[in-house]
């Protein structure tokens, strides 16, 4: 059993996709997200979407770095988390402007004062106006603040997301065949719109992040951060704190940055690169995944039968992420399952215009390439190579 499953955790989510399995898959059921008839306007020529999605654990470093040092910042980090998990899991279907966004935290009081709360708020309501900025239209309209002690040790970020877009400026994934290429785009490094080095962690695998580069005091000192039935062995098993000085490596300059920043670096948006690639390059996008849960196999979930998705130039991956490997032990095949490894983005598309993609992203400071293909197979399966292993996974 790996490291993540001992700890309670799924990359796959197996359980989840078991209850959910009988329900309506909406109109496309390869799409990233379900789309829906325009229930709300009655116009066959528009769909529905509405998406709900979180900061997960990822709050509890928060927590911790905050305690710590009092750096209210963080917390902003973590409201533009919440928000980007639902964004970019949107994009990914087409829909780039003209949303809607409703909050929801859970907070225990005792733990979480108001300051904090206010740092969410006024977060979230700064991001919206940075992604405006680059016409993405976004309209904050409230949410849930919820005193929930007894539920919650600290707090729960949480947000959705709900738009009405037109059916033919719809990403569904039905294109994505045999002779696509892959454009990956990093989620590390410093995009335009960024003000400062972004690990690339994202939003997904902060349980497993967390508990194995964080050292053991941090159970003992706050014990509010872990669930109590959680094994002593998988629990907090790094060596290091929040405060201390790490080295990375970027585009050929060296600078130190503390633990918590890497592992708290907000997650990316890609919301001005994709409104540009739709605006200028919609009919060459056959697909897009976003590589959240499930890291670099979740476009497994969104393929057609009978392809062999192989991923043979991936980025290398980034300090975070060879800090995580480097403190856990895990393999390969774990971290590539649990983490997005520095690419969170794919394009699915052909290779004549995958140039004018990746031209796109480095005018945005995002590092991009092709980073694979799709074959045709027998069922579906997925071949990535990294560091001179390969690895298949079989689904």
């Amino acid at each position: 059993m790996s490291l993540y499953s001992q700890r309670g955790v799924s990359a796959q989510k197996e359980e989840v996709h078991a209850a959910t399995k009988n329900l309506d898959k909406g109109l496309y059921p390869r799409a990233f997200c379900k789309v829906y008839p325009d229930v709300l306007g009655g116009d066959a020529a528009y769909v529905n979407v509405m998406h709900a999605d979180g900061a997960g654990t990822k709050s509890i470093l928060a927590y911790l770095y905050w305690k710590e040092t009092g750096d209210l910042s963080v917390w902003k980090g973590i409201a533009q988390d919440a928000i980007v998990m639902n964004t970019d899991d949107l994009l990914c279907i087409g829909i780039t402007d003209k949303l809607l966004y409703s909050s929801s935290i859970d907070r225990n009081k005792a733990r979480i004062p108001g300051d904090v709360l206010q740092a969410l708020i006024e977060g979230s309501q700064e991001f919206f106006d940075t992604l405006q900025q680059h016409g993405v239209d976004i309209t904050f309209m409230g949410g849930e603040t919820a005193d929930v002690g007894d539920v919650v040790r600290t707090v729960a970020v949480n947000g959705t997301m709900a738009a009405r877009w037109p059916k033919a400026k719809l990403v569904t994934n039905e294109g994505i065949a045999p002779g696509n290429v892959i454009v990956g785009f990093a989620s590390y490094g410093q995009a335009v719109y960024e003000t400062e080095y972004n690990s690339g962690l994202g939003s997904n695998g902060l349980t497993s992040a967390r508990h194995d580069v964080l050292a053991k005091k941090y159970k003992h000192e706050y014990p509010e951060s872990l669930d109590d039935l959680l094994a002593d062995e998988v629990s907090y098993v790094g060596s290091l704190g929040m405060t201390d000085k790490v080295t990375v490596n970027y585009r050929g300059a060296s600078f130190e940055t503390p633990v918590g920043k890497l592992l708290l670096s907000p997650t990316r948006t890609y919301a001005p690169l994709v409104k540009r690639i739709l605006s200028e390059q919609f009919d060459a996008v056959k697909g897009m995944i976003h590589c959240s849960g499930g890291g670099q196999t979740k476009c497994m979930k969104y393929m057609p039968e009978n392809v062999r998705v192989i991923k043979d130039n991936l980025f290398a991956a980034p300090e975070i992420f060879r800090m995580i490997q480097q403190s856990s032990g895990a393999d390969n095949r774990e971290m590539y399952q649990v983490f997005n490894m520095g690419c969170r983005l794919e394009i699915y598309t052909d290779e004549a215009s995958a140039a004018q993609m990746i031209a796109t992203a480095t005018e945005l400071g995002i590092e991009a390439q092709i980073i694979g293909r799709v074959e045709a197979g027998e069922g579906q399966s997925l071949v990535l190579t990294s560091g001179g292993e390969t690895i298949e996974y079989r689904f």
